[in-house]
């Protein structure tokens, strides 16, 4: 722990991580308030800067994630789901049923469904635990480099 670090510093570095879980309060709040602490902040000290770059940096990746997971499902979803769907019919609307049997395939679309859950919780998972993780490092006064994490803002 660098002794020139101020208990002031690290509360506001130790709320900012915290902030990240704004989010299940009201939309985009992993984003808006660790940006909004942030920018008041960050020219306090370097320690308080690092801090806030991290945050916005993971949940920045983290919806990185989310996004590649769902372009890579969308396809697989595809190939699945709608092997047997006859595009025609759609736009006509004409004798349009969905027999279990012999078309649409249930175990496919549950498959595609359990594999976005797991995927989606992993992700919640790992969020949480890397912002408390992050969150105590901070308030012990040290810097920390969150995993998996694209640096956007340098």
């Amino acid at each position: 722990m660098d002794s020139a670090i101020t208990k002031h510093q690290r509360n506001v570095a130790t709320v900012l991580h915290v902030a990240a879980f704004s989010k299940y309060f009201f939309p985009l709040g992993n984003f808006i308030v660790p940006i909004i602490f942030w920018s008041i902040y960050k020219k306090e000290s370097s320690f308080i800067d690092h801090h806030g770059k991290e945050v916005i940096n993971f949940q920045l990746s983290l919806l990185c994630y989310r996004i590649a997971g769902a372009i890579l499902l969308f396809p697989i979803s595809i190939i699945f789901g709608l092997h047997h769907f006859n595009l025609w019919d759609a736009f006509q609307f004409n004798n349009i049923s969905i027999n279990l049997s012999d078309g649409f395939h249930l175990h496919h679309a549950s498959f595609i469904g359990i594999l976005a859950c797991l995927g989606h919780l992993l992700l919640f998972a790992v969020n949480i635990a890397y912002t408390i993780i992050a969150a105590m490092k901070a308030n012990e006064g040290e810097r920390y480099l969150y995993p998996f994490t694209f640096r956007f803002i340098k």
